[in-house]
């Protein structure tokens, strides 16, 4: 079974973390500098699987790790688990990346560490290796990244088709607001700028009648 997966930089920082143990948060950011501390100052030619730090377990599990450029990525596993598996379990892991977001680096796990942690959830589940298909995988997050597309684009397309009717219907003037007295925020011309007699005389103004255009035209379209 995996207890952990960790991924850090040349100089300890964390890229990602994933426990299938619960640890509090101060446990787990001890673990990680162990964990570096440990895999860091091993020479490159020797093998890559060592025992684990007092802290993830001793000697009842260990750490397997790869070296790619800048970053470090280490499994901790139990016995149960082949060392020679948990390699190939990290170099399709590595490759799966490196096919969706085409050449991967540091910062793609940055800045799409959500994407970064599907990838690893289609892989590994509870701590048991669930796919090493890379194919397979990587159908998976292209059907999560349809789904996500269908649920944003027609919302986005159903707000832009609407405001763009009501604008066009002469409702929204886009180029005047309000004044504070106005309780909405769409444009009124009843509410003349303050330079005439009559500037301090609040009538009541229509734009409920816009407000009604506007969810007409949304109940239209669904």
């Amino acid at each position: 079974m995996i207890k952990a997966i960790l991924i850090f930089n040349n100089h300890g920082k964390p890229r990602l973390s994933k426990f299938y143990e619960h640890f509090n948060e101060d446990i787990e950011q001890q673990i990680i500098r162990e964990t570096f501390h440990l895999v860091s100052k091993r020479d490159e030619n020797v093998c890559n699987f060592l025992e684990g730090g007092m802290l993830i377990g001793g000697s009842d599990y260990k750490l397997i790790y790869r070296h790619y450029a800048t970053l470090y990525f280490v499994f901790c596993v139990d016995s149960s688990e082949s060392e020679l598996g948990i390699l190939d379990l990290i170099q399709v892991f590595v490759e799966t990346l490196d096919k969706c977001f085409e050449n991967v680096c540091e910062l793609d796990l940055i800045f799409h560490v959500d994407k970064v942690h599907h990838i690893l959830a289609e892989m590994v589940m509870g701590g048991m290796v669930l796919e090493t298909n890379m194919n397979e995988i990587i159908t998976q997050v292209d059907l999560q990244n349809k789904m996500e597309k269908s649920e944003f684009f027609p919302f986005f397309s159903l707000f832009t088709d609407v405001y763009l009717s009501v604008y066009q219907a002469g409702q929204v003037d886009t180029g005047r607001y309000c004044r504070s007295t106005c309780s909405c925020r769409i444009s009124c011309k009843e509410h003349e700028p303050p330079g005439n007699a009559q500037k301090h005389q609040h009538r009541r103004h229509k734009h409920k009648s816009a407000k009604f255009t506007f969810l007409q035209v949304a109940t239209a379209r669904s």
